[in-house]
């Protein structure tokens, strides 16, 4: 195998694991939203009926993924 086909066949190599990267954070993204809405829903529920800024951490918690 010549230098350039080795060349030639790494970056193919790299390009397909940048894909699959790309792809697992795509696949990632939904289950980490559902973590940080189930955590913001805590804090929501903690704020009921109590005179404390939990709303203001719910919030936040939901911003974080907007960011």
């Amino acid at each position: 195998m010549t230098q350039d086909e080795m060349i030639a066949k790494l970056t193919e190599m790299l390009e397909i694991q940048q894909k699959l990267h790309e792809t697992a954070i795509d696949m990632l993204k939904p289950a980490i939203e559902a973590e940080r809405e189930a955590c913001a829903k805590i804090a929501d529920e903690w704020a009921v009926g109590w005179p404390h800024p939990s709303q203001v951490i719910a919030e936040r918690i939901r911003e974080r993924g907007k960011a």
